[in-house]
């Protein structure tokens, strides 16, 4: 029984590494296609747009052919209208954004700026009544503020271009969360990761199309000097399927939360290593000290998070032993 404990703790570090070498190098890959002195991909758009048809066909391939894994039941075309949609659509907007960010900043600055996200997440939360404001929630969402304006006063070659296109990514992502919880709250529907990226990567994939016609094709048949390298870029998306897939062994061995918390590693793996690949990162130590303000500030948001989950976890729990009836034996007279 201990060895089998000990294996399955081994089991899932090993997911969590393999979550944060993923994550972290599918966004040095990403930058390092886009970047005109590498690859020189210079569309983010066309990029994302691969990236999800390639999801959405090898996720057909995966649970329709092979049977590999197993697409949740209970999608009806209302729910996909109503949510999944929305999903896809902010989804979309989130990858296509933040992409076109490493355009213009440093692969660095862009995670300092995503430490921004709860306050996002929160501030949606509120306004589609999914959390409540309290004291100590908008203490926490101001330490996360401070800490990411210090790092943005400490960014040395800071481009507001790409600021912007960073801060849009992270309002689509932030969208695309409350649309997913409006989806197990209010519809309750629980669907897998594969699940999820069965149903949302085409609907992401159209809503890509869309834009690349009209934005980006008419640059890239105008501009010969861009490199179309089919073998690096499978390769980019099947890193960024292969990341999606991690996230879905996690959050089966574990939970949401620890994606969460390991997401947090990540994103220093990824700040401290881009300011040795990159000639373009220089990160001071007022950077540093406003990330490590935010990250604070997101640990106790995680923290407050973890709280709520038990506490609804043991309500739940007993609400259901209250709606367990007591049975008493009968007895028969002898």
């Amino acid at each position: 029984m201990a060895d089998r404990a000990s294996k399955e703790q081994l089991l899932t570090y090993a997911y969590l590494l393999l979550y944060i070498a993923l994550s972290s190098g599918q966004i040095f890959f990403n930058k390092w296609v886009l970047s005109s002195k590498e690859i020189n991909f210079p569309y983010p758009l066309g990029l994302t747009l691969l990236h999800m048809v390639f999801s959405s066909v090898l996720c057909y391939v995966l649970t329709r052919f092979f049977k590999v894994f197993k697409v949740e039941e209970g999608m009806t075309s209302e729910i996909y209208v109503r949510s999944v949609i929305p999903i896809g659509a902010t989804f979309a907007m989130t990858l296509w954004l933040g992409n076109t960010a490493y355009l213009y900043i440093s692969v660095a600055f862009a995670q300092m700026l995503k430490a921004i996200m709860p306050v996002a997440v929160f501030v949606l939360g509120v306004a589609a009544g999914l959390e409540i404001m309290s004291c100590r929630m908008l203490f926490i969402m101001s330490v996360i503020s401070f800490g990411v304006l210090v790092a943005s006063y400490g960014e040395i070659n800071i481009n507001w271009i790409g600021v912007v296109y960073q801060m849009g990514g992270v309002v689509g992502e932030a969208l695309r969360l409350i649309f997913m919880e409006i989806l197990v709250k209010r519809k309750g529907l629980k669907l897998n990761p594969i699940s999820v990226m069965y149903y949302v990567s085409p609907c992401s994939a159209l809503c890509l199309l869309i834009p690349w016609i009209f934005l980006e094709k008419p640059k890239m048949d105008a501009n010969p000097s861009w490199h179309f390298q089919p073998i690096v870029l499978i390769l980019n998306s099947l890193c960024t399927f292969a990341l999606n897939l991690s996230v879905f062994l996690v959050i089966t061995h574990t939970s949401a939360l620890t994606i969460r918390v390991a997401g947090v590693v990540k994103d220093w793996v990824v700040v401290l290593l881009s300011s040795l690949l990159f000639a373009d990162t220089k990160l001071t130590l007022i950077n540093l000290f406003g990330y490590g303000i935010a990250i604070a500030g997101v640990a106790a948001y995680n923290n407050h998070k973890l709280k709520k989950e038990v506490s609804k976890s043991n309500a739940d729990q007993s609400r259901q032993e209250e709606s367990i009836p007591m049975v008493t034996p009968e007895t028969s007279d002898r």
